[in-house]
């Protein structure tokens, strides 16, 4: 025999896929996991008016799926026809693209889940007296018959990639697969607190929540109390004349998280995730805190909508604003603006965390101050979406900084940082004002969390010639002096900046500092930058620069090692930022080399000027690197340590 004949050039190699391949692709697009199942059929009861929503799941959706509403149902003709590819009730020519008001419209998320499962649909419009019951396995239309059914729409999907081995071998473990459908659904429960959510997991309850009148009361039933009284709640913004909106809650500076996953983000009550508004949150942050921490965050915008794109993927979880360096702005200045006016303080000692143990248990039932707590286990991640979970309960919402507080023992001097000097003096130096001032009327007075009170502080001493400590209506305070003077410095620097008139000191003898290349490039580019801050430099010799004048303030030590920092700074974090956050960050090192250091004994008229001049900062609260100024001992907290109230 010869060789086999080789196919003809000629015959053609491309095929049209029939309806069932052409669904798992779809499916592979739209269906990830049991969430993306629940996200999808959420989405279509909201879509349909539905006031009450109930799911429930069994072995984390992998056996059972079922989503049940009071919405306005489907005819027969409908029912199957919601099965066929790109059929929708929310779309009916190419204009309305560009101004979708629902959260679903694409017409593939039935027919994806249906080609991956054993899918029941019933349902019953208000316009006809018997419902519809379908019935679909893999793909293939099983039945269709009339049924007695009340109005609005039940969908029961059960073995979940049943037909697809491989997809089903990627899911994770049932306690994480739990996790994203129980985060997803308390997503939806946030957006629209007027109406009613069910989860419950093989019998048993994880979240019921019923309509309420404000976001207010439903952050309450999802995360209690203690976390609600952590939170800012926003006002209103508006911008272009009301064509955008903001509104929601954000955690004090102090509550840091170490990951994206305590950040709700909502455009026109739909969830979504979008790098632009994770900048902004992350901007409005800035210099408040560390760089590798997130706040908690819960924002909802509301815009026209035509001023967002959701046509982006087939999830329809990331979009594009038409304006989106406007809106960035917006969501910043909005938060930023509401930081500064809260004026939020850290108590002292941290606040534990409000929120017991997660159960270990899968499918066991959650109170929700418990609840809430599965939030951390949610990793939709805003930033990627093809983050891997992690299937681990982090810390709670509201967690202290990872850092452990700093303690003082009054028998032993505190730990003092790397590289400054051991105290010259005894362990513990009180030193204490010559006043005897009476403890101002209404001591006992719980006053509200914040900074607003600096200006009635009355200094009694300082700590390890370190800490200011201060006596007001509302407690005891212990301000850190280096970080207090860093956060002054660092606004009057920023406003000698705008104004262009930085405060410089010439030296007697430039001072020359030898660059590597990578230092040469980033000088040649900031060097206008290093003007502006109050340097005179020149290039001086082969990757050489001499700097004949610097800002006030600065010491010929600080001020080399300040430059090395800017340096450091605008090649490695701020490279791909604006110029704003290159000049904040050029401003905080000299605000940082400039200020009063540890170890520096205050006279009580030094301490009381820093004071004043602290509560005159836009933002007292935190250095700019994100540390706190200040902690509180709070008059009500003393009380009851003494078991006096």
């Amino acid at each position: 025999m010869g060789p086999p004949a080789r196919p003809s050039p000629f015959i053609g190699r491309i095929r049209i896929l029939s309806d069932n391949v052409a669904n798992k692709i779809a499916a592979g697009e739209v269906v990830e996991r049991p969430a993306s199942v629940v996200k999808e059929l959420l989405e279509n009861s909201l879509d349909a008016g539905a006031t009450d929503l109930r799911i429930a799941i069994e072995a984390g959706g992998r056996r059972l799926l079922r989503i049940a509403d009071n919405g306005c149902g489907m005819v027969r003709d409908d029912a199957l026809l919601a099965f066929e590819r790109h059929a929708t009730s929310k779309l009916s020519n190419v204009d309305e693209l560009e101004s979708i008001a629902t959260l679903g419209f694409r017409g593939e998320a039935l027919p994806s889940i249906a080609s991956v499962s054993r899918l029941l649909l019933e349902t019953r419009s208000a316009s006809e007296a018997t419902g519809t019951r379908v019935e679909i396995a893999g793909g293939k239309l099983l039945a269709c018959e009339e049924t007695a059914f009340p109005q609005g729409t039940t969908i029961t999907v059960r073995d979940l990639f049943f037909n697809v081995p491989a997809r089903k071998k990627f899911l994770r473990t049932e306690q994480t697969e739990l996790a994203h459908i129980a985060s997803l659904v308390t997503h939806y429960s946030l957006a629209h607190p007027g109406k009613s959510f069910e989860l419950t997991h093989s019998g048993k309850e994880l979240l019921r929540v019923d309509p309420v009148a404000t976001p207010r009361e439903r952050v309450f039933q999802i995360f209690g109390a203690a976390v609600l009284d952590e939170l800012i709640e926003l006002p209103v913004h508006t911008a272009q004349q009301g064509r955008f909106q903001l509104s929601g809650f954000i955690s004090r500076p102090q509550i840091q998280k170490s990951n994206r996953n305590s950040l709700f983000l909502f455009v026109n009550r739909r969830l979504i995730r979008d790098r632009l508004l994770l900048h902004a949150i992350s901007a409005a942050y800035h210099n408040l805190m560390p760089p590798a921490a997130y706040p908690f965050a819960l924002l909802q915008i509301d815009c026209d909508p035509g001023e967002v794109d959701v046509n982006v993927h087939p999830s329809k979880t990331e979009i594009r604003f038409r304006a989106g360096s406007f809106v960035h702005d917006f969501v910043r200045d909005a938060l930023r603006e509401s930081l500064i006016a809260a004026r939020p303080v850290p108590a002292a000692p941290p606040p534990v965390s409000p929120l017991p143990e997660p159960v270990a248990q899968p499918g066991a039932r959650l109170p929700y101050s418990e609840f809430s707590q599965q939030l951390e286990n949610f990793t939709f991640d805003q930033a990627s979406a093809a983050a891997e979970p992690r299937n681990v309960l982090p810390d709670p919402i509201l967690q202290p900084p990872p850092a452990p507080p700093r303690r003082f023992d009054f028998h032993a001097a505190p730990p003092i940082p790397v590289g400054l000097p051991e105290p010259a003096v005894e362990p513990l130096r009180l030193k204490v004002p010559d006043t005897h001032a009476g403890f101002p009327d209404g001591a006992l007075i719980d006053a509200p969390q914040s900074m607003a009170s600096l200006t009635d502080l009355r200094v009694l001493g300082q700590i390890h010639d370190s800490f200011i400590v201060a006596a007001g209506r509302d407690g005891l305070w212990i301000i850190d002096q280096h970080v207090a003077h860093e956060r002054i410095l660092f606004e009057q620097v920023l406003r000698q900046q705008q104004r262009g008139q930085v405060e410089q000191q010439r030296l007697l003898l430039p001072i020359v500092l030898p660059l590597t290349p990578a230092q040469q490039i980033e000088y040649e580019r900031i060097a206008g930058d290093l003007e502006s801050a109050g340097f005179e430099t020149e290039p001086f010799g082969n990757r050489t620069i001499a700097v004949k004048a610097a800002p006030a303030g600065l010491s010929p030590a600080d001020l080399e090692r300040a430059v090395y920092e800017i340096l450091e700074i605008a090649e490695t974090e701020l490279r791909k930022v604006s110029v704003d956050d290159l000049r904040r960050g050029i401003a905080a090192s000299l605000a940082c080399r400039a200020a009063i250091k540890i170890n520096t004994p205050l006279e009580p008229s030094k301490m009381d000027w820093l004071l004043r001049e602290l509560a005159r900062t836009q933002y007292p609260m935190s250095c700019p690197h994100g540390r706190p100024v200040a902690l509180r001992y709070a008059t009500r907290d003393i009380l009851k340590s003494f078991h006096r109230i």
